[in-house]
């Protein structure tokens, strides 16, 4: 058992922090600007809620964290009532946050001058791979500082693996973000093909699941496509934009060319233009429903 805190109870953090108290059986104090919120999960999972990320990490043996961007990363890790003013050397930082590879190299060096490792380590699994405890997880930083980690990680994690330096975990993410962008387009235009030519989508979908082009996405989204239903589920319009954006802002730095996740971060735009922010990013199909 570790003394762990984990700061961040969104969709994502809230399952995670939740199998590291009951699964992991670890001690857990949780942080969230929502103070309600970190209330009702220490009604539901036992251990501690704090007043600031300070008071979290302080006596943490890790400090694990999941908020939205490189500037809610920032806020909660740095300053007088941050993560770090709580850490002490030879203690962990890990971050599962979706955010830069400029920012996990930042913080990286900010641990190091402080005797504090660093793990940045983004997830892929969607909300339900959070409550299933079912997660891979892609890690960047020192092997040794990995190795300390892993354990605790597998608390929620299907599958957890270093794949390089500083910065490499948030890199592999954007991989990942690109490769779903240009399946989920495919997907919606072969539903739609599908749909115009008075074919069974289901009957189709249980055919074409069975060779080569089977992928998770289609194996649980093509339903919400085919009825153009998107709401009360999934991962948010708007959080797929703001991943899309950090992909295509490295892309421009390292050189790499990305014409279709440039051309479905666009179409995003577009649901979004019609109020789907919110909706699940299946909804790329609703450009393509007929009227």
């Amino acid at each position: 058992m570790a003394k762990l805190a984990f700061l961040g109870l969104g969709v994502m953090g809230y399952p995670m922090a939740r199998h590291l108290a009951k699964k992991g059986g670890h001690e857990v104090t949780v942080y969230n600007r929502t103070a309600a919120r970190a209330a009702r999960w220490v009604a539901e999972c036992g251990g501690r809620s704090a007043n600031s990320p300070r008071e979290a990490a302080a006596g943490a043996e890790m400090v694990m964290m999941c908020v939205g961007n490189d500037d809610d990363v920032r806020s909660v890790v740095y300053g007088a009532e941050g993560a770090l003013a709580g850490m002490a050397p030879g203690t962990i930082l890990v971050d599962h946050t979706t955010a830069s590879a400029a920012l996990a190299r930042e913080l990286h060096a900010s641990c190091r001058e402080r005797g504090i490792g660093f793990v940045d380590a983004p997830v892929s699994g969607g909300q339900s791979g959070a409550e299933n405890g079912q997660l891979s997880i892609m890690c960047g930083g020192e092997p040794a500082d990995f190795e300390r980690a892993r354990p605790v990680l597998e608390s929620y994690a299907k599958t957890c693996a270093r794949i390089g330096g500083p910065g490499a975990g948030q890199l592999t993410k954007m991989v990942n973000q690109i490769c779903i962008a240009g399946l989920l387009q495919g997907l919606a235009e072969g539903i739609a093909f599908a749909q115009r030519a008075g074919l069974d989508v289901e009957k189709v979908i249980g055919v074409i699941s069975k060779g080569a082009a089977q992928s998770w996405q289609m194996d649980n989204r093509w339903q919400a496509m085919a009825e153009v239903k998107f709401d009360g589920f999934g991962f948010a319009v708007d959080w797929m934009r703001k991943d899309l954006a950090i992909c295509l802002d490295e892309a421009r730095r390292n050189g790499a060319r990305l014409p279709v996740a440039a051309l479905v971060d666009q179409f995003y735009a577009q649901v979004q233009a019609r109020g789907g922010g919110r909706w699940d990013t299946s909804s790329l199909a609703h450009l393509l429903a007929r009227d």
